[in-house]
C-alpha cells in the first residue's frame, strides 16, 4: 500500500491489505480472485479520492478473509480504465465471481459501500 504513503502520506498498518493493482495483475488478483472484490479507481488529482482512502482501510480491516480490497491509479494504469469503462474518479467497482455487480461513481458515503459488502456480498441483512 506505498500509494497510502506516496498520494496521501499516511501510515500502513500491516494487519491492512489493499491490493495494489495494475495492467499485470488485474485478471489474477480481481477477475479470478476467489473472494468478492470492492475496487477503488482514483487518479492523483481527485480531491473526492482523498476521503476513500481510511474508508478502504476501515473495510479492509473489518471484512478481512471475506472481501478483497483493490486500489487502482488509472493515470498509470490506463488500459484498466478503458477496460472498465471508467469516466470520472473516484469509481468504485464491486465484483463477484469476476463480474461486475454494482458500480458508484463520485464519493459515495461508508454506508453505501457497507450496505453492498453487506447484502450484495456476504448475504446479510443490513440495519443501520
Amino acid at each position: 500500500m506505498s500509494w497510502l504513503k506516496r498520494i496521501f502520506g499516511l501510515e500502513t498498518d500491516p494487519d491492512v491489505q489493499v491490493f495494489n493493482i495494475h495492467d499485470a495483475n488485474y485478471q489474477e488478483e480481481v477477475v479470478k480472485s476467489p473472494l468478492p472484490v470492492m475496487l477503488d479507481l482514483w487518479s492523483p488529482g481527485c480531491t473526492h479520492c482523498k476521503p476513500m482512502v481510511p474508508m478502504m482501510v476501515s473495510f479492509a480491516k473489518k471484512y478481512k478473509g471475506q472481501v478483497r480490497f483493490a486500489e487502482c491509479d488509472i493515470s498509470t494504469n490506463p488500459e484498466i480504465g478503458r477496460k472498465l469503462k471508467v469516466r470520472g474518479t473516484p469509481t468504485v467497482i464491486f465484483f463477484k465471481s469476476g463480474r461486475e455487480i454494482e458500480r458508484a461513481v463520485g464519493f459515495k458515503g461508508s454506508l453505501y459501500h457497507t450496505e453492498i459488502i453487506e447484502v450484495e456480498f456476504l448475504g446479510h441483512e443490513f440495519k443501520i
